[in-house]
């Protein structure tokens, strides 16, 4: 297929990212264009006020350094144009499942569907206008949609997009470091990209970059500590769930079919929300409200759990009535938040990343390594998972609270 270059869209992260014309006809769809309405990172812009920035923009630069890895595999003979073609896409299209509130959302679908925003988005791009314009465009949606959600029979395909090494990590740590202004995430990608190979399908990294993706790995780290689980972030994401969680029997937000679910914005949630005048979403009404005008829960209890402790949702339910017997406070007022993340993000098949393959060049020859994690210093050293454990609560209700609960965690590790 020849290309033409369609136009160049100025971006503060990549400078400037190529957008062609098929591409463009499916960033114009009104599906995709939702994404400009849901927030990258929730309710992050509560504490770090520039951290407005969208899905919308994070595609585009998924597609972009999608797109530098893939010319630095066609350079050494591993892809061809038609697979760069198909990786652009993929890497364009990974987020097009996202709901309101982008993982919230999915939380209190997942407790009653099992349905994640990879399932939405294979949908939207097999059965949906979108899928319409990959075909017409001479592309094979379902390629697309098995790269875009790491189901293509070369893992190395599905890695570019999502994984240790993937596109998708590179453009939000770029851009959620740039515009909250945390200085952790400062990372190469462009060496990292230009480094990639490939060995027996899976994608590896030349040695001599090792050391990009050690920082790589740290920066990821340390992201979550400042940004992705703060205190304060993390008690606004509490709040929005909880009037999510509230609302859901009313509104049936789990209960939506595809053509509903691509209507679903964040502000078109909140709105419908404050705007309720049912007396049965009284409480998610004001949640939604206090919310939109930064009244947020008190954090009165925080704590780093060690190793692979994961608070089940019966422990923290169990912990919620504990602290409430103790402190004399409603249970509807005491929050437990057990915010758990991999150190090490997921390979695509959902598994922990334990090895990494190192490709070393001498004297015109080249040798492949299968590194494990626990072998890189940096890494190995945060390797495990991160597990904050925090109690929120109303103002009102704080000093009881965190009396409460200082006395029943005091001694947990």
């Amino acid at each position: 297929m020849t290309k033409k270059i369609y136009l160049d869209i100025i971006d503060p992260i990549h400078d400037f990212i190529r957008v062609y014309k098929h591409e463009l006809s499916i960033i114009d769809d009104p599906i995709f264009q939702r994404l400009r309405r849901i927030r990258q990172l929730s309710g992050a812009h509560l504490t770090y006020p520039a951290a407005q920035h969208t899905r919308f923009e994070h595609s585009l630069g998924v597609m972009h350094i999608a797109s530098q890895a893939g010319n630095a595999l066609a350079e050494k003979g591993v892809l061809k144009n038609d697979d760069i073609e198909a990786l652009r896409l993929a890497g364009l299209l990974h987020d097009i499942g996202h709901g309101p509130f982008s993982h919230l959302f999915e939380e209190i679908i997942q407790q009653k569907k099992k349905i994640s925003h990879e399932d939405f988005g294979k949908n939207i791009i097999l059965k949906s206008e979108i899928g319409d314009n990959l075909s017409k465009n001479g592309f094979d949606k379902n390629l697309i949609a098995k790269i875009a959600f790491g189901n293509y029979k070369f893992q190395f395909m599905n890695e570019i997009v999502s994984g240790a090494l993937s596109a998708d990590m590179m453009d939000y740590l770029l851009r959620d470091g740039y515009f909250t202004g945390a200085e952790h995430a400062k990372i190469d990608h462009k060496r990292i990209a230009q480094s990639l190979d490939v060995h027996k399908k899976k994608l590896s990294l030349e040695r001599s970059a090792l050391y990009s993706f050690e920082s790589m790995m740290h920066s990821r780290y340390q992201m979550f500590k400042a940004v992705y689980f703060h205190k304060t972030v993390r008690a606004a994401e509490v709040m929005l769930l909880e009037a999510l969680r509230l609302s859901d029997d009313e509104f049936g937000f789990t209960k939506f079919n595809l053509n509903e679910y691509v209507n679903l914005t964040d502000e078109y949630i909140l709105s419908t929300l404050i705007s309720s005048q049912s007396p049965k979403l009284k409480r998610a009404r004001q949640f939604a409200q206090d919310y939109q005008n930064r009244r947020l829960l008190k954090c009165v209890f925080e704590r780093i759990l060690t190793g692979k402790t994961n608070l089940k949702k019966t422990r923290t339910d169990e912990l919620r009535a504990e602290i409430s017997k103790k402190s004399k406070i409603d249970e509807c007022e005491i929050f437990v938040d057990s915010s758990v993340t991999p150190s090490i993000p997921l390979a695509p098949s959902k598994n922990e990343s334990k090895s990494i393959i190192l490709i070393t060049r001498e004297n015109g020859k080249s040798s492949a390594k299968e590194m494990p994690i626990s072998e890189i210093p940096v890494v190995s050293a945060i390797s495990g998972f991160m597990n904050i454990l925090r109690i929120y609560t109303h103002q009102k209700h704080r000093k009881k609270v965190e009396i409460a609960a200082n006395s029943i965690l005091g001694e947990l590790n």
